[in-house]
């Protein structure tokens, strides 16, 4: 499992191995985190990567109160598959 980065700066969330880095990128609005972006590179897919994002991403979500809004067909998949994670969604 390779280590997930909060880069609040970028907002977004990062893992870099070696020279490529896959991201989940995010905006805060009014309360609630919006994912917009998640983004594997070629080079990385298939180590599960995006999966580590979404469960850093929202788990940030639930430790900060904050209601995700899944813009991002992956989190948005990723959350239906984990239903632990629904009741964060905004309505």
């Amino acid at each position: 499992m390779s280590d997930v980065e909060h880069n609040r700066e970028a907002g977004r969330f990062e893992i870099a191995i070696g020279s490529d880095m896959a991201v989940l990128e995010y905006a805060l609005a009014d309360g609630r985190i919006v994912f917009v972006h998640t983004g594997v590179p070629s080079a990385l897919e298939g180590r599960g990567l995006g999966s580590q994002l979404a469960r850093a991403g929202l788990e940030f979500a639930r430790g900060e109160s904050l209601r995700v809004e899944p813009r991002c067909p992956f989190i948005r998949s990723y959350i239906d598959h984990h239903p632990e994670y629904k009741p964060l969604v905004s309505a």
